[in-house]
């Protein structure tokens, strides 16, 4: 099941649909990389090729991916 988020990301309010598991991943790359979480959610949405929960998913599959080899 999905969970709408809000956040302000670059000055304006955005919300993000994600599934719990997607969030709390999120929030703990936020703090490994000691970022706010509407930072980190910043540079994703600069780099994104797609709409934000989808890169976002794919933000952190490739995170996941990097830190396992």
């Amino acid at each position: 099941m999905t969970a709408k988020h809000s956040l302000t990301i670059a000055g304006h309010a955005t919300s993000l649909t994600l599934e719990p598991v997607f969030w709390e991943a999120l929030k703990a790359a936020a703090e490994t990389e000691g970022k706010a979480l509407a930072a980190l959610v910043a540079e994703i949405d600069e780099a994104r090729t797609t709409n934000l929960s989808s890169a976002i998913r794919v933000w952190l599959y490739e995170r996941a991916v990097q830190g396992a080899g």
